[in-house]
Parts: C-alpha cells; sequence; structure tokens
C-alpha cells in the first residue's frame, strides 16, 4: 500500500509545484522591507496635521470672510491637498491670547481641485475664534494647523438618492456650496441625474453668504433650484419673507417631501426648528442628514437640565493629579479645560468624533441630545467635554 508522499507525488503538479514554493523560498521575503510603508501611505492622503497658510482673503459680506488655505508642509510645500468630500470640514488650531483652541470649519471649495481650501467664516457675537479671524490681526502669509478633512455630511449616492434638499442658515452656506458645486461640476456624468434644491434662509437681505455664486448656478443649471428666504427684510423687500416653517417648505418644494433626502446646516436653532418642521411634514430621520455647528448656546433651555443649576454658576473642575479652575455652568467643558491650559485632542466640537472624551470622576455634567454618547461611555463615565456642561463640581481623568 503506498505511502501519503507516494500518493501526493502522484498528483499531476505536484511534485513542479513544491519545487517553485523551495525555489522561491531561497529568494523571498517575510515583507519586514515593507514595514511602515502602508503607513506612509494613508499619510499621504490623510495626515494627522496639516500645515497651511492664509494665501488670499476675501470679504464675502459685512459679517463673512473666506480664507483660502494653501500647503506649507516642509515636504509637501505648494502641492495638493488631501483630498475630501464635498460637505466635509477641517479643524483649524490656533493660539489666542495665550489660549490654545481649535475650531471646526466646512470647506466651502469644490473637491474637484485640491490647490487649495476656501474656509468661509461668520461672525458669532462673543464668538472667541470668530472674533479673532475676523479681526485685523489674521493677514495673507498667516500659518495654521489644521487636521485633514473629516465629518459625515455628505452625498452618498447609494442611501440619499436623486432628489435632494439643503436646508441652509447663514454659514450653513459654506457646505452648501462645496456640495452643489460639487455635484453640478458632474453634469453629463452623473450630475445631470440629481435634482438639487437649496432653500437659503438668512436674516439680512445685505448678508447673504455666496449670493452671486448660487444664483450663477440656479441659472445654469436646470437640475438646480434656488430659493432664498429672508426673516428681517427691509421695507420694500419683495423675495421670500420669513422662516423655513412646513408651510413655506410645502408651498417651495415640489412632489412629495417625504421621499425626497435633506441636508440641514446652520446654527443650532435653526437646524433644531428645520427638523420639527420636517417631522410635522412626515419626514423619516433616515431622510435628514445635519451638521452640528458647535455645542448649544443656551444649554439651560433644554430638556433635563437641572432647574436648580443657573449658566452662571461658578463650578470647581479638577483635573485628577493635575491641578483645578473654576468654570460657569453653562460654558462647555472643552472651552473651560482650553483657557485654563489643558490641552485636549478635538475636532468636531459637536459631540460626534469623541476624540475629546474625558472620564466624570465625582459630579454630574449635563450632556444634551448632539452628544451621542455610547452605551459603554455612559456605563463608564466618559463624556464629550465639546458638550458637557458641569452643573455640579467635578473630578476628571483623561
Amino acid at each position: 500500500m503506498p505511502n501519503s508522499n507516494e500518493l501526493l507525488n502522484n498528483i499531476v503538479g505536484f511534485v513542479e509545484g513544491v519545487a517553485r514554493k523551495e525555489a522561491r523560498e531561497q529568494v523571498g521575503t517575510d515583507f519586514s522591507e515593507q514595514k511602515g510603508k502602508t503607513t506612509a501611505d494613508i499619510a499621504k492622503l490623510h495626515p494627522k496635521r496639516l500645515h497651511l497658510t492664509v494665501s488670499e482673503i476675501f470679504q464675502d459680506t459685512p459679517s463673512t470672510k473666506t480664507f483660502r488655505l494653501v500647503n506649507n508642509d516642509s515636504v509637501n510645500k505648494g502641492q495638493i491637498l488631501p483630498p475630501f468630500q464635498a460637505g466635509q470640514y477641517i479643524n483649524l488650531y490656533t493660539t489666542i491670547n495665550g489660549v490654545d483652541t481649535a475650531r471646526p470649519y466646512a470647506i466651502s471649495s469644490c473637491p474637484t481641485q485640491r490647490e487649495y481650501y476656501d474656509l468661509t467664516v461668520k461672525l458669532v457675537d462673543g464668538g472667541f475664534v470668530t472674533n479673532y479671524l475676523l479681526g485685523e490681526e489674521v493677514e495673507v502669509g498667516q500659518t495654521f494647523s489644521a487636521t485633514s478633512p473629516m465629518g459625515t455630511f455628505y452625498h452618498n449616492p447609494l442611501f440619499h438618492g436623486d432628489d435632494l434638499v439643503f436646508l441652509a442658515g447663514g454659514s450653513g452656506g459654506a457646505p452648501a456650496r462645496s456640495m452643489i458645486e460639487s455635484q453640478m461640476s458632474k453634469n453629463g456624468n452623473r450630475g445631470d441625474k440629481v435634482n438639487f434644491h437649496l432653500v437659503y434662509g438668512n436674516s439680512y437681505e445685505n448678508d447673504v453668504i455666496f449670493q452671486d455664486t448660487f444664483r450663477e448656478l440656479a441659472d445654469k443649471y436646470d437640475n438646480f433650484q434656488l430659493s432664498e428666504v429672508i426673516s428681517r427684510p427691509t421695507d420694500g423687500y419683495e423675495g421670500l419673507k420669513g422662516h423655513l416653517n412646513k408651510e413655506l417648505l410645502t408651498e417651495l418644494l415640489d412632489g412629495d417631501v417625504t421621499k425626497k433626502t435633506f441636508y440641514i446646516c446652520g446654527p443650532t436653532p435653526f437646524n433644531d426648528f428645520c427638523v420639527g418642521q420636517l417631522k410635522a411634514l412626515g419626514v423619516e430621520d433616515k431622510r435628514m442628514r445635519i451638521e452640528c455647528n458647535g455645542p448649544p448656546k443656551k444649554p439651560s433651555c433644554l430638556e433635563n437640565w437641572p432647574e436648580v443649576v443657573s449658566e452662571q454658576d461658578e463650578i470647581t473642575v479638577t483635573v485628577k493629579g493635575r491641578g483645578q479652575f473654576v468654570a460657569k455652568a453653562g460654558e462647555p467643558l472643552l472651552n473651560s479645560l482650553e483657557r485654563n491650559g489643558y490641552t485636549v485632542e478635538n475636532a468636531c466640537r459637536s459631540g460626534e468624533c469623541s476624540l475629546c472624551r474625558v472620564k466624570i470622576l465625582e459630579g454630574e455634567v449635563f450632556n444634551p441630545p448632539e452628544s451621542l454618547l455610547r452605551k459603554s461611555d455612559k456605563d463608564f463615565g466618559w463624556v464629550h467635554s465639546c458638550v458637557a456642561f458641569p452643573t455640579t463640581d467635578i473630578e476628571i481623568l483623561y
């Protein structure tokens, strides 16, 4: 009876295969020379930090500027920037009066070119960073560091379909411009199959970001429709007036609104209002894509805020083994940490990315709905510091 080796040797091609295997072992590799190559390739497409220089500054409206940023990396200076999806943002790092901080800003330029990113910044009353950026200190030639593009606020053709509506309020025009220009640039390919309607709400008719750009796109493309709405018009204004309520949306939007996909971006109260109006019209959550613009401005007005706590109450924050400081209950924990010299990694500052998580060892914090805490976070005391508000004295670890 033949043994196993004799049986294998009788299989057609087995002996030749073994010979080839042995030959390759003599000149083969364990791929150790490739160590780090994949990481380096990924870093070229999506580096952890970008080094950017302001090449131009545009005054878009009385309250808004666009900063054009080019690559200033010592290795890739002047070269194209990482790719991004229209609607994504970068987190811009800066130091103001000795405080290291950062803010996310949507890229308003179109992803079809990557020689620069445009960041469009609208002044916020009392805004720490926007007042700095829109002041006189930031000039052409100034350098910043930033994250690579990130975020989930973009068009996914497999899930979002081809009947799209963008509800924008004020600064929400920035990602709208990028997304709409990106879709329209595909005309003749796939873009001509996408119907895009921008309903753009602003307070004043002389403060509409990218007004000329949107009007030119509406004139050029049959599949892009623009509706401009002013909530505080001057006497004699003849355009659409008021807010984006369900009655106005029903009037403006053709067809079954429940079959459309909605992108919503603006100040937090604007987003919340639009979501409520769409739900009243029967639009499901899965058909609404919402881009948050930072923490809630008045957390004490939200459900479950402790009635006995005022936003002006002073709270002692202890960082285990590193010191303590006093903060206001109505100030996001991340802001007060930065203001007192504690650096916490962050990106979205809206409760989504979870990079700024800290562990609550003692005390209580208020977590608004946008904090998007996971079950494991809640079970083990982790919070997203960018949208966490201390309501008692607390001790944290990070």
